[in-house]
C-alpha cells in the first residue's frame, strides 16, 4: 500500500471481488501513523468475523485462533504480524524483516497478536505458484523486490522498471538523476546515475599501447540505486497492473 497508486481504490477492489477475492483491506505495516493504525486494528475483527461465518470443526468449543499468514516473498508478512502484536498488546516485535526476500527461513513458532480473543499467528516463508504465468508477470514480482536480483540481474530490472514508468508517464526519474528528459535508453539513465552518484569502478583495458587502466561508470550499482529509489517510493506511487 505504500507504493501503490490507489487512486482508483474502489475499482481495484471491485476487480479482486469479481475474482473472488474479498474483505480485501489495504494496510501499511511500516509507518507508524494514526490512519495506518487505524486500519490495522480493524484486521483482527474482520478475521474473526470471516472465520465465524464459515462452518469450523469444533468451532463452539474452541475460543481461541491459531491462523496461518500467506504470501509472496518480502510481501510484508512478517512487518504485518509485528504491527498487529505492536498495535493489540503493546509489545516490540516478535518476527524478523528485511528488505530482500527470504528472510523468514520456515513456519516460526506461534505468536501470539491478541488478547481478547486469544489469537496467534503463525509466520511463513514467502510462496509462489509453481508457474509463473508470464515474463511480464516475472519482472513485476522481480522488480517487487519477491525475487532476488542478482538472479535476475539488477540490469534487467532497471531496463523493465524505466520501460513501466515510460509506460505510464511517471517521470520523476528525470528530476532525480538530472536528466534532460524522459529516455527509453537504459544504458544512457544508468550511466547519468552512475556520474550524478560518482559511482564508477576501474577496469582493465586492452589498447595498441598495452594494457591500461581506466575509470568507467559502474552500470550495476547505478541500477541498484534506481531499482531501490523505486521500492523506497521515491519515484512516486505507481500500480505495475
Amino acid at each position: 500500500m505504500d507504493l501503490a497508486d490507489l487512486s482508483k481504490k474502489q475499482k481495484i477492489q471491485q476487480r479482486l471481488e469479481k475474482d473472488g477475492v474479498k474483505n480485501v483491506l489495504f494496510t501499511d505495516c511500516l509507518q507508524q501513523r494514526h490512519e495506518n493504525i487505524k486500519k490495522v486494528k480493524v484486521l483482527l475483527p474482520m478475521v474473526v468475523n470471516v472465520v465465524g461465518s464459515t462452518p469450523r470443526f469444533n468451532r463452539d468449543e474452541m475460543t481461541n485462533y491459531c491462523l496461518m499468514v500467506v504470501g509472496v516473498p518480502n510481501v510484508g508478512k512478517s512487518s504485518l504480524i509485528n504491527s498487529l502484536r505492536r498495535t493489540n498488546l503493546k509489545k516490540g516485535r516478535a518476527s524478523k524483516v528485511g528488505g530482500e526476500p527470504g528472510i523468514t527461513k520456515a513456519v516460526l513458532t506461534r505468536i501470539q497478536v491478541c488478547e481478547r480473543p486469544i489469537i496467534h499467528l503463525l509466520d511463513t516463508p514467502g510462496v509462489f505458484p509453481p508457474k509463473i504465468e508470464s515474463v511480464e508477470t516475472g519482472m513485476k514480482l522481480a522488480l517487487c523486490g519477491t525475487i532476488l536480483d542478482h538472479l535476475v540481474g539488477e540490469d534487467i530490472i532497471a531496463d523493465y522498471l524505466l520501460f513501466s514508468l515510460n509506460r505510464l508517464g511517471k517521470f520523476s526519474y528525470v528530476e532525480k538523476y538530472n536528466l534532460q528528459e524522459p529516455s527509453d535508453d537504459i544504458q544512457y539513465v544508468l550511466k547519468r546515475i552512475a556520474v550524478k552518484l560518482k559511482k564508477t569502478q576501474r577496469v582493465k583495458a586492452i589498447t595498441g599501447l598495452g594494457n591500461i587502466t581506466i575509470t568507467v561508470p559502474n552500470y550495476t550499482a547505478a541500477a541498484y540505486d534506481f531499482i531501490r529509489a523505486f521500492r523506497k517510493g521515491e519515484l512516486g506511487q505507481v500500480m505495475l497492473d
